[in-house]
């Protein structure tokens, strides 16, 4: 099988961060969250859209008008 050098490179980024954690990705991830709230910065919360936010407007599509 033909290797990805782009797949190669996100598998060796992901062994480096999670080499300092022991390998557990668990563990990293609640650092990273850990860090993300100590920064102050406001966390998006995914789960708050609604339907309705999700889906683009539509937009009423072409007008047959005379005028061109």
């Amino acid at each position: 099988m033909a290797t990805n050098p782009i797949l190669e490179e996100v598998y060796a980024a992901r062994e480096q961060l999670l080499a300092a954690y022991g390998g557990d990705a668990h563990a990293y991830v609640q650092s990273a969250w850990e860090r993300a709230v100590a920064s102050g910065r406001a966390i998006v919360d995914a789960s708050q859209r609604d339907q309705e936010n999700l889906v683009a407007p539509k937009t009423g599509g072409f007008s047959e008008s005379s005028d061109q």
